[in-house]
């Protein structure tokens, strides 16, 4: 038995033809959206043409998005599919992006970068640290291994309540601002929900201790943007770095850029040169699922919208 998928048009030739590839590895056979069964949707920049694509897609029951964001296409899901996204595939290249980020901090090498003279030593140790993380998905699993030689202290702040594996303690978000209190490094790695948006504004900055760092790899809507800004001006905590922002991109002239105890890097905590040899057996084992009709990997909560 073999089912009929397509794949969405795409600006970018080479992740076009990794896609298709996939398809075909898969032992689906590649169709038109016409006929499609399934759709894979390859460019997550445009989700605009996607009601008019699926407007002939009569025979459509499963739609595979490329990214764990689905943000773009929100208001677009529908219970009448079936939807998967890209939940967990590029979380061991966010990890390591988290790693770098956070010794980069510690390390003050963002403001080692910005001198134009010898300065004195600043800079802390990570060992030992208490490090809070906001969100137990697979950034989370990726990221805990990569910390278990600094020996820190890891509490995840996750819906769920049962313990995750590898941290230290796992709580629900009720125990959040109780924890910020000792709190050295606090991680962004959550889906961006409307209960989310805003999660680090003024007051959970004001819990933090002034020596703390923030690192975001998640999504730039999780901190209060002009929070952060006086955050850092008035020193109530000693540094950030961020993959994201809001907005994003963040407009040249904003105060982050000029800050010099702010970390920014544009939205690269997974490259495409990272993305694709994650993606590509991700897309051929999620559609030889469908063909076997298995259950798929990271399923889309059509209610939540994660």
């Amino acid at each position: 038995m073999t089912r009929n998928v397509a794949v969405a048009p795409d600006t970018r030739p080479e992740m076009y033809k990794m896609m298709c590839n996939a398809v075909k590895r898969s032992g689906a056979t590649l169709t038109g959206v016409e006929d499609a069964e399934g759709l894979i949707w390859a460019d997550p920049a445009r989700p605009e043409l996607f009601p008019e694509i699926v407007e002939t897609a009569t025979f459509l029951e499963w739609i595979q998005l490329p990214y764990a964001g689905i943000e773009p296409f929100a208001n677009n899901l529908d219970p009448k599919w079936r939807w998967t996204c890209g939940k967990g595939v590029y979380a061991p290249a966010v990890a390591e992006t988290v790693l770098a980020l956070a010794l980069s901090l510690s390390k003050n090498l963002h403001g080692y970068a910005r001198a134009t003279e010898w300065s004195g030593p600043i800079g802390r140790y990570l060992h030992g640290s208490n490090v809070t993380i906001l969100g137990g998905g697979g950034i989370t699993v990726e990221l805990l291994p990569l910390l278990a030689p600094f020996d820190c202290v890891t509490t995840v702040i996750r819906k769920k309540a049962e313990n995750l594996p590898g941290a230290t303690f796992t709580y629900t978000p009720e125990k959040l601002e109780e924890v910020l209190e000792t709190t050295d490094l606090l991680i962004l790695a959550l889906a961006l929900t409307e209960e989310t948006r805003g999660i680090i504004d003024k007051k959970a900055l004001g819990l933090m201790p002034s020596h703390s760092h923030i690192v975001n790899v998640a999504r730039g809507g999780h901190i209060v943007t002009d929070d952060l800004i006086e955050a850092l001006k008035e020193g109530k905590i000693a540094g950030a770095a961020l993959d994201v922002t809001d907005p994003e991109p963040l407009p040249a002239g904003n105060p982050l850029w000029s800050d010099p105890r702010c970390l920014i890097t544009p939205h690269i905590g997974n490259t495409p040169e990272m993305g694709l040899k994650l993606l590509d057996p991700f897309i051929e084992e999620n559609v030889r699922r469908f063909i076997n009709n298995e259950e798929l990997l990271a399923p889309v909560d059509v209610e939540l919208g994660y």
